[in-house]
């Protein structure tokens, strides 16, 4: 196989996946049910009513931020395993090595996380 055909495949598998998403959207919209009422329309919150929003957009407490870039953050260290899982023979003792290193410090950031009370959703 040619250089400028290593990526092929990657590039058909991005099509397919691509091709699927969009064909799943549109039959979806033109097979589904179009029953509308008043619960359908509104804005769903886990059970929680609505609150109507001031006309600036309101403020959103810091929780929801702080969530969201702890899940960034520890989905981007996951990710990091995958590669290390797929070259671990050829990286010897010397990758086991660094990746206890890297797994003992997301672990750190996870228990200090936990300690101050990060995880709780109140």
């Amino acid at each position: 196989m040619g250089q400028g055909n290593v990526y092929l495949p990657i590039l058909f598998l991005g099509l397919l996946a691509f091709g699927f998403a969009a064909f799943s959207v549109a039959i979806s919209s033109v097979t589904g049910p179009k029953r509308y009422n008043r619960a359908k329309v509104e804005a769903y919150e886990c059970g929680i009513q609505p609150t109507p929003q001031p006309v600036g957009g309101g403020r959103f407490p810091v929780k929801y931020y702080l969530t969201a870039m702890l899940f960034i953050v520890f989905d981007i260290e996951i990710v990091f395993l995958y590669p290390w899982a797929v070259s671990f023979d050829a990286l010897g003792l010397f990758g086991l090595v660094e990746m206890i290193i890297f797994i003992t410090t997301v672990l750190a950031a996870y228990a200090f996380v936990w300690r101050r009370g990060g995880l709780e959703w109140d």
